[in-house]
């Protein structure tokens, strides 16, 4: 019998004949490491420049008590923490109007952190905020970012069409009917007031709540709101596998993302995971979000 020159035959564990080559130890880890790199990579790219640039739109029907029956149908657009000047521009603005405007909004509601500090940020997006119609108005509340200079940031978002609430509701009908909307100061850094905001709206009156921290419904539903709209959680920006939001800001540890309701009378809370970003620019698991709700009456 023919045997190579180790001894063995070449047919007596490969019948095939062919020759197999032995990956060594350092070939191993050159290639592991190499695909880590590039998956370190791949990801990075993603977190930075991807997921941050991709925004979902969430359409949701909402089954409300008390909904008056001329607003059964109403659109309303949900939007929060643009965060201007930090990982977002006027660039950025023109693409989130594009998808407002094709949502089709009878109402938009913004819940607070249009700027990551300057007001002088939203200065370039006013006209393009401008562009965004809805027949029964636009409203905005600050958050916790946009106090740097609030007269500043009033002006230009009044410029843009929107009505600005602190501690402050604004009635609209349709119909012969009526409901409000309540804008509460940031409760962080201003200082909230129910009472102040409901205090020319009748108490069986239909009111939605726009407030930046969604943990204030707690507080909240012991007031006659019917729906609170909030942001400031982000999601959490980053979200892992199994494990959710490692970290969320004081203000939204327990209403992080989506829809809730709150223990004693069953309020729906709606977190907004915002369209912007802070402190890092990147996301996760947790795409920016456009809300585009369905009132209907319960």
């Amino acid at each position: 019998m023919n045997r190579d020159s180790s001894g063995t035959s070449p047919n007596s564990n490969n019948p095939a004949g062919v020759s197999r080559s032995r990956m060594t130890r350092r070939q191993f880890l050159a290639r592991g490491t190499s695909a880590l790199f590039g998956a370190g990579l791949l990801t990075g790219g993603y977190v930075w420049q991807g997921e941050p640039n991709w925004l979902e739109v969430t359409e949701l029907e909402l089954q409300l008590r008390q909904l008056p029956p001329a607003f059964a149908g109403t659109r309303l657009v949900h939007f929060s923490d643009v965060h201007l000047g930090f990982n977002k521009d006027a660039g950025d603005v023109k693409r989130l109007v594009k998808h407002i405007k094709e949502a089709r909004p009878d109402m938009i509601c913004f819940t607070g952190d249009i700027v990551d500090s300057d007001a002088e940020d939203l200065n370039d997006s006013v006209a393009l905020l401008a562009e965004l119609t809805a027949p029964l108005g636009k409203y905005a509340i600050f958050g916790n970012h946009d106090y740097k200079n609030t007269e500043l940031l009033t002006r230009l978002l009044q410029s843009a069409g929107f009505v600005v609430l602190r501690n402050q509701s604004y009635v609209i009908s349709r119909g012969g009917e009526r409901i409000a909307v309540a804008g509460l100061e940031d409760m962080l850094k201003g200082n909230p007031d129910p009472a102040a905001a409901l205090k020319d709206v009748p108490a069986d009156m239909f009111t939605v709540l726009l407030m930046h921290e969604p943990d204030y419904a707690d507080t909240a539903e012991g007031y006659p709101f019917n729906l609170q709209l909030s942001g400031h959680s982000h999601g959490g920006q980053i979200r892992l596998p199994l494990v959710g939001a490692p970290y969320t800001p004081y203000g939204s540890t327990k209403y992080i993302s989506g829809l809730y309701y709150t223990a004693a009378k069953a309020m729906p809370v709606y977190v907004n995971r915002g369209f912007g970003e802070t402190y890092m620019p990147l996301r996760l698991l947790c795409r920016p979000e456009l809300t585009v709700f369905s009132l209907r009456r319960a």
